[in-house]
């Protein structure tokens, strides 16, 4: 079987819209697996979309605790207002620590300057060091080690002063 054959049925798969072929002939074994997979990564947000219009119709009895719940997060957002926050420039995996078997970059208390690396941010198997934009003191680390972060997602709360 030549070149020009194994891609004229690559083609012919693809057109069929089967998801997966594999052809036994003699010593020769070729699977052909189509892009199946992909829908099933989209279910996951289109299922996330209706929670929110249906959480609301159920609240109306307890509005008083929603209020109570937003009025705490309007206190404590004023006063982290005074805080620089360093948020996620890239999609991936944050980590602490350089290695498992290294000390965190920083800690909560720890007095930082411009240019010192903060975490690392793992994207697509490379290791991207995020590094402090502005000089202070750690006030609160906002993630877990080893968790998923999304683009513009805060990180760390710096007090500048």
């Amino acid at each position: 079987m030549d070149i020009k054959e194994i891609q004229n049925l690559i083609k012919f798969v693809a057109k069929s819209g089967a998801s997966e072929v594999k052809l036994e002939m003699g010593d020769i074994k070729i699977t052909i697996k189509t892009g199946g997979d992909d829908s099933k990564g989209e279910t996951t947000y289109i299922q996330q979309v209706p929670v929110q219009p249906q959480a609301q119709p159920q609240q109306s009895a307890p509005q008083p605790v929603v209020e109570s719940a937003t009025a705490t997060k309007e206190a404590v957002t004023t006063e982290e207002d005074k805080y620089v926050t360093i948020k996620s420039p890239i999609i991936g995996t944050f980590y602490r620590k350089p290695s498992p078997d290294k000390p965190a970059f920083v800690e909560v208390g720890s007095t930082i300057k411009e240019g010192d690396p903060l975490c690392v941010i793992e994207a697509m198997k490379l290791f991207n060091e995020i590094e402090s934009e502005v000089s202070g003191k750690i006030v609160k680390v906002l993630v877990d080690d080893s968790s998923p972060v999304e683009f513009d997602q805060p990180l760390f709360l710096i007090d500048p002063s």
